[in-house]
C-alpha cells in the first residue's frame, strides 16, 4: 500500500482544531508524491536534510523553520550563500518539508510537552495543564540536583541556572520552547507559588533578572534555561514513535541534531 504526503498530512491534522493562520504548511514537495520513509525532526538543518537523504527519506516533518525565521513566506535573503546552498540540496535530493509547529500545540494536550514530561517521568506528578503551561508538584529535590535530573533524563551536555543551588524545589513550571518571557513566567510563578520555572528560552533580562532580585531579597525561587530545542525535541521523538505505529511498513526516522551551542 502506497501513502502519499497529503495522507501523512491528514493524518497529522486529525488530533486537534485547525487554524487558518498557520506556520504548518508543506513547504517543500507535492501532496501527490509516494512517501519513500519519514524524518521526525526538531530542525530541517543541513546535516539533518543529508542524513535524511541518506536514509532513504523523502518527507521530513519539521518543527520549527527551515530557513532561520519563524515566519517564512515572503523571507529576505534568497540570494543569501547559506540559503541557496540549502535551497540547491532540497533541489538535489527531492526532499518535501512539512513544518508541524502549531498543530501539535494544539492538541488536546499540547503534543510538545506530553513528549517533555514523559522524558522527564512526570507525568504523574502534573497538577494543572495551561494553554501555555504545565504545572507539575514533584517530590522535592535541591536546584542543582534538579539540575542534574534534567541533564540525565534529557541527555544534554548543560543547561543555565538562576537561584541558590541548595534551595528545595517542589513546584514548577514547565514552558517548552520560547515561552520563557516574563509577561508568561512570572504571574505563573505568583499565582502559582512556584519554586522553579523551567523554559526552553526568553528573554534574559526578563524571568532570569526577576529571579536574580527575588533570590537578593531572600525568596525561593529559581529559573533554568534548557535549550529551546531541547525543551521541545522530545515532542517530536514520540511524533517519530505515533508515525511508526500509524505506518507499519514506512520507514519512519527520528533525527536528532547535536546541541547548538557548547561550552567554552
Amino acid at each position: 500500500m502506497t501513502i502519499t504526503i497529503g495522507q501523512v498530512i491528514e493524518l497529522l491534522l486529525e488530533k486537534g482544531p485547525q487554524n487558518e493562520s498557520t506556520v504548518d504548511t508543506l513547504r517543500y514537495g507535492s501532496p501527490q508524491t509516494v512517501v519513500t520513509g519519514i524524518a521526525v525532526v526538531f530542525v530541517a538543518t543541513q546535516a539533518v536534510i543529508e542524513q535524511a537523504a541518506a536514509l532513504g527519506a523523502n518527507l521530513i516533518i519539521s518543527h520549527e523553520g527551515t530557513f532561520y525565521r519563524h515566519q517564512e513566506d515572503g523571507m529576505i535573503g534568497q540570494d543569501d550563500p547559506v540559503i541557496m546552498e540549502k535551497n540547491n540540496l532540497l533541489d538535489r535530493t527531492g526532499i518535501a518539508i512539512y513544518r508541524y509547529h502549531d498543530h501539535i500545540h494544539r492538541w488536546e494536550t499540547d503534543g510538545i510537552m506530553t513528549g517533555l514530561l514523559n522524558a522527564l517521568d512526570w507525568t504523574p506528578y502534573v497538577e494543572e495543564h495551561l494553554p501555555a503551561a504545565t504545572i507539575v508538584q514533584i517530590p522535592g529535590m535541591s536546584l542543582e540536583r534538579t539540575a542534574q535530573y534534567l541533564k540525565e533524563k534529557l541527555q544534554i551536555p548543560f543547561v543555565r541556572v538562576v537561584g541558590e543551588p541548595e534551595m528545595p524545589c517542589t513546584r514548577i513550571g514547565l514552558l517548552a520552547g520560547y515561552r520563557g518571557g516574563g509577561a508568561l513566567a512570572l504571574p505563573l510563578l505568583k499565582d502559582y507559588h512556584l519554586d522553579l520555572v523551567i523554559a526552553g528560552e526568553g528573554p534574559e533580562w526578563e524571568t532570569p533578572e526577576y529571579v536574580r532580585d527575588a533570590v537578593h531579597q531572600g525568596r525561593n525561587k529559581a529559573f533554568i534555561a534548557l535549550g529551546h530545542a531541547e525543551s521541545e525535541e522530545y515532542g517530536m521523538k514520540e511524533l517519530s514513535e505515533r508515525l511508526r505505529e500509524q505506518f507499519p511498513g514506512l520507514p519512519v526516522h527520528f533525527i536528532r541534531e547535536n546541541p547548538l551551542f557548547r561550552i567554552v
